[in-house]
């Protein structure tokens, strides 16, 4: 009885259609979707590269600094005389 009454409603031209239709509807959605999902995940990994650009950005100068610090307590003194900072 259940297949008769299906086999019935895909029988009719205007179901098909409209069942044509969601399944277009349908697959636009999901598309969407998943756009929306994979532009989530691209902002989050372009986030975490620029974390990791800073991160880099702040080693690469530490031994810059610490090329320039004063090698003894006498060399800050002068410095702080000479107003090196």
């Amino acid at each position: 009885m259940i297949a008769a009454l299906l086999t019935r409603f895909a029988a009719s031209p205007w179901t098909r259609a409209a069942l044509r239709c969601g399944a277009i509807i349908l697959a636009v959605l999901l598309f969407l979707m998943s756009l929306r999902r994979f532009g989530e995940r691209a902002g989050r990994l372009a986030e975490r590269l620029e974390t990791m650009e800073k991160a880099n950005d702040v080693q690469r100068r530490m031994p810059e600094a610490a090329a320039r610090r004063p090698r003894d307590r006498n060399e800050l003194a002068q410095r702080l005389r000479d107003d090196g900072f």
